[in-house]
């Protein structure tokens, strides 16, 4: 009778010390099942309820802001990109995670500081995203790795209805990678913290990636006027085109088209002073700092994105992993390969909530720079700046 009553209230215990956890997510379809099992494992091996509530993307942020205070929002957010860090950390909605993440050394350092705000870890990143130069095989048996020999291999496939290669370049999140390349940079990072006041996309690395952009149309003859990512991708997918850059995102039509595809990083370009760095965006589990089981929210956070979970993950979706060892049970994955290498070698997008006044005068600039050949691209782009400062005071 005795050992019952134990056993019995051992029972009660464990019942009464299980939490149960709220998680917004925006997945769907095989990514929703994949996290739905996920949920059921961390039941079975903790007791913790894990109900998972499907918000819309662009809704979870808002949502999050209004919710969290009046104790109404979830425990966990399951998955924000570091584009919505700064605001959510200036309004005191998210907590940070440093005290529950023992060990960042399997993760991307890109990734991480993607996700870092003012010193603080603000989420577990999940994944990530970067673009990098997916070739034809058949007509690049193997990856140039310096510019000249890019653009020989380029110049040697244009011509006759075939292009050697093709990007947006009025697109300036397509085109960080140059700008980095030769100094330019959004906000001045110092030890992790953005100078918002130190904009450097007029200084003269901006000037001179400006100028190489409108040299790959002009110059080398490569990007004809109006080519934009559907242009390319299409000539792509046709054979019609040797070497294009793109994102994870246009992966799932070129294997459907059947092309004998790698993935490489964009060489140094000529005169530049650091090697092509595209943007990289990061989504990450965040956790609410109102959140009443904050512990159990983050033991959870930490499971899903654990090695064998990212790598289950990747193949419900297709997400590029940050990480590393799950990047090596990939490493039969030449998308995983790929795109991981430019994730390294990219530069996270500003998680600043200033990023907001950058995009508009900053595209138009990098669109007029290419629209003719030999443009003023200090006169361009110093304009642009004296904008994006007007917006952000």
């Amino acid at each position: 009778m005795k050992k019952a009553l134990t056993v019995l209230s051992l029972a009660l215990i464990s019942q009464a010390s299980a939490a149960t956890l709220t998680v917004w997510t925006h997945f769907g379809d095989a990514e929703l099942a994949w996290l739905r099992t996920q949920a059921a494992q961390y039941k079975a091996k903790t007791g913790d309820t894990v109900n998972i509530v499907s918000v819309p993307f662009d809704q979870i942020p808002d949502k999050l802001i209004q919710s969290a205070p009046k104790g109404q929002g979830p425990d966990l957010v399951t998955t924000l990109p570091q584009d919505r860090l700064g605001q959510l950390a200036a309004a005191g909605v998210i907590e940070p995670m440093d005290k529950y993440v023992t060990s960042k050394t399997d993760l991307d350092k890109t990734a991480v500081n993607a996700l870092t705000y003012q010193g603080k870890l603000f989420g577990i990143p999940m994944f990530a995203e970067a673009v990098a130069v997916v070739y034809n095989k058949k007509l690049v048996p193997s990856a140039p790795t310096t510019w000249s020999a890019f653009l020989a291999t380029a110049q040697k496939n244009t011509g006759s209805g075939k292009f050697g290669y093709l990007a947006d370049l009025s697109n300036a999140y397509m085109q960080y990678g140059i700008v980095s390349a030769y100094g330019g940079y959004v906000f001045k990072n110092t030890g992790g913290t953005l100078n918002t006041k130190d904009v450097g996309l007029a200084n003269a690395g901006a000037d001179k990636a400006s100028a190489f952009l409108n040299d790959l149309r002009y110059k080398y003859n490569l990007v004809p006027e109006g080519v934009d990512g559907g242009a390319a991708k299409s000539a792509f997918v046709d054979g019609r085109l040797a070497m294009f850059l793109t994102g994870p995102w246009d992966m799932g039509d070129i294997k459907k088209a059947g092309v004998d595809y790698g993935i490489m990083t964009f060489p140094t370009p000529p005169g530049a002073s650091g090697k092509w760095s595209p943007f990289v965006g990061v989504q990450g589990t965040m956790l609410n700092s109102y959140s009443k089981n904050k512990a159990a929210a983050a033991a959870f956070a930490r499971q899903i994105s654990s090695s064998d979970a990212q790598v289950a993950f990747n193949k419900a979706g297709g997400r590029i992993p940050v990480s590393l060892s799950a990047r090596t049970k990939l490493k039969a994955d030449p998308v995983v390969v790929g795109f991981g290498k430019s994730i390294s070698a990219g530069t996270p997008m500003p998680n600043v909530p200033q990023m907001g006044a950058v995009w508009g005068p900053w595209s138009n600039a990098i669109a007029q720079s290419v629209q003719k050949p030999n443009q003023n691209y200090g006169q361009i782009l110093d304009k642009a700046v004296q904008e994006i400062n007007s917006n952000i005071k």
